[in-house]
C-alpha cells in the first residue's frame, strides 16, 4: 500500500502542494497500478501482456 504525504507550511500555497502531490504519486506509480488492477486478468492473458511487452522493449533496443 502506497502512503504519499505532502508537508506544507503555513504560507505555502495550495497549487504548490497539489502540483508536488500528483508527482509523487506518478513517481510511486499509483496510478498505473489502479488501471492494471482494475480489471481481473487471467493468467494466460498475463503471460500474453508479459511477452507483448517484452517484444516492444525488444524491438526498442534494436533501434
Amino acid at each position: 500500500m502506497h502512503v504519499i504525504e505532502v508537508h506544507l507550511d503555513e504560507n505555502d500555497r495550495l497549487d504548490w502542494a497539489l502540483k508536488k502531490f500528483k508527482k509523487k504519486v506518478q513517481r510511486a506509480g499509483l496510478m498505473q497500478d489502479l488501471r492494471r488492477k482494475r480489471h481481473y486478468t487471467k493468467p494466460s492473458e498475463a503471460r500474453q501482456l508479459k511477452a507483448q511487452a517484452a517484444r516492444r522493449r525488444r524491438r526498442v533496443r534494436v533501434r
